[in-house]
């Protein structure tokens, strides 16, 4: 929701007229720069989630494509992102299982 542009809209809206009140021109310098500081750390908050919400996507769809089109491979995690949590903790204890029973077989 963060990352959404019409959000990124209503922020920028809500620090200009917050930055345009006439409290802020009656300020002193120093509480003038800090607010346009905390203005901008505000704002920059959206885009950097926004940035992350695009990464993290395509880091979802690199591994779903990886997972797809390997044959032996299971199609449980494709959709992970959507599961809950005590659904990933079963599939990481799966995982974690099968990881013993490589290092077993690699023993032996």
């Amino acid at each position: 929701m963060l990352g959404n542009s019409i959000t990124f809209v209503i922020a920028l809206i809500t620090v200009i007229v917050w930055l345009t009140n006439k409290r802020f021109y009656i300020q002193d310098i120093h509480s003038c720069i800090g607010d346009v500081i905390l203005g901008v750390a505000f704002l920059s908050l959206f885009i950097i989630q926004k940035s992350f919400n695009k990464f993290s996507a395509s880091i979802h769809l690199k591994v779903n494509e990886l997972i797809a089109s390997h044959e032996s491979a299971s199609n449980t995690v494709i959709t992970a992102e959507e599961k809950t949590e005590l659904e990933i903790n079963m599939l990481t204890k799966e995982y974690d299982d099968l990881v013993e029973q490589v290092i077993e077989k690699e023993k032996e």
